[in-house]
């Protein structure tokens, strides 16, 4: 039995139009010889009756809720969802049957609000499957061990899909979005920017957590543990998407001088710098800081621990619980808002000397400042003002030749030398 599992966003549920587009790429899935596991999101965005922004709004915004109950009501936006598609699909002759995360078998811890998915029990769906039916199930929920509904946080229904994926050894997930794939960079910023045929799950997982939107980095993780193809595919028109798979993405496929893949970035993001002055005591409080800001529910990042300083970044969101933990402990900081971090990304530039001269050339081009860097075997941040992003992004994509007219000259010289 060959199956397939494809995930359905919010947006592409919404109207019984984009419903049938749906419908019709499930369709497409089964002529093609595949049992089909659909996952779907909860309909539309904030604003639209049953989106998951929409209902915790009916809590006031969720800030003072029991967390059981908070997951309780955003699981039915989910539930709405598939029971809505079913109908769809039943209505055009295809048999299909709605599921909740519990009917799919789908167990997790009791961390409400960002449970972490323990096992997938496959035997209800295989069941289902085995008797020709389509499975919709509600992304983005499970259930505790002894029954209570949990949802599993940002990214949730993405994370849904590659796990059933994994678990059901699904010959691939194909995550539908409202874009053609996955790009070298942001194309509203970067109009050359270039759709990539196929990444590494490394590179991929790299881009999300940098702050490429397209698919959510836990879901990525799963199927790379699980070898599960991913593809990311528009939702509209026949266009291949991006494979997401084992082994080296373009940065080495289309030719040694491609060392980065793509660029990407988050904004909103405020800079803290603690001085030491050589104290003797900088490494208690370096700890003091990072365990307050730990037990605060603050994550930093771009972390830079020296003798004579300090210096990370958080969210916007957690600025004033930074705030707080600093004062609690007398610590003297300085702290800059408006700031962005954007960073290149490739597998292939482990090892590779210069990347970092080229980074910074590209920025004294584009004239944009930069405050703090890091980097790992596969990606390069920088920190920078928001109001710099856009010719920053610019400037990089140009130096590491991603744009289209780098990628027509690269089709030359293969053909060339073909």
């Amino acid at each position: 039995m060959k199956i397939l599992v494809q995930k359905f966003g919010g947006t592409s549920v919404v109207t019984a139009e984009l419903r049938r587009q749906v419908v019709q790429r499930i369709l497409e899935a089964r002529q093609g010889g595949y049992q089909v596991v659909a996952v779907v999101s909860a309909m539309g965005r904030a604003g639209d009756p049953y989106a998951t922004d929409t209902l915790l709004n009916l809590l006031d915004g969720g800030m003072e809720a029991e967390p059981r109950d908070r997951d309780l009501l955003l699981a039915c936006g989910e539930i709405i969802s598939c029971v809505v598609l079913a109908h769809a699909l039943r209505s055009e002759g295809c048999p299909s049957v709605p599921l909740t995360g519990r009917d799919a078998g789908i167990i997790t811890d009791d961390n409400f609000g960002n449970a972490r998915i323990l096992r997938v029990d496959t035997e209800r769906l295989l069941h289902h499957l085995r008797e020709g039916r389509v499975a919709v199930v509600a992304g983005f929920q499970g259930v505790t061990s002894d029954g209570q509904v949990t949802t599993l946080g940002r990214g949730g229904s993405d994370t849904t899909a590659a796990a059933l994926g994994a678990a059901l050894r699904a010959e691939a997930v194909e995550i539908f979005k409202d874009v053609e794939g996955v790009y070298t960079a942001d194309p509203r910023l970067v109009p050359d920017a270039v759709r990539l045929e196929r990444l590494s799950y490394r590179e991929i997982v790299e881009m999300a957590h940098l702050g490429a939107k397209v698919v959510h980095p836990r879901a990525v993780e799963i199927a790379m543990e699980g070898r599960v193809p991913l593809r990311i595919r528009p939702t509209v028109g026949d266009g291949p998407g991006t494979l997401v798979c084992d082994g080296f993405g373009e940065s080495l496929s289309q030719g040694a001088d491609r060392i980065v893949t793509g660029i990407a970035h988050v904004p909103g993001r405020v800079q803290f710098r603690l001085s030491n002055g050589g104290s003797p005591d900088g490494d208690q409080i370096a700890r003091d800081v990072f365990t307050g800001l730990g037990r605060s529910g603050v994550s930093a990042d771009m972390i830079c621990v020296s003798p004579e300083a300090v210096a990370f970044i958080v969210d916007q969101g957690n600025r004033l619980r930074a705030e707080g933990v600093l004062r609690s402990l007398g610590v003297p900081f300085e702290v800059q808002d408006r700031l962005a971090k954007v960073s290149v990304v490739g597998a292939g530039m482990h090892g590779v000397p210069g990347v970092m001269a080229r980074v910074l050339q590209a920025m004294h081009r584009a004239e944009t400042r930069v405050l703090q860097t890091t980097d790992s075997h596969a990606n390069i941040s920088c920190l920078v003002r928001e109001a710099d992003v856009p010719r920053a992004i610019r400037a990089l994509h140009d130096e590491f030749g991603l744009g289209a007219a780098s990628a027509h000259r690269q089709e030359a010289r293969v053909h060339e030398a073909g």
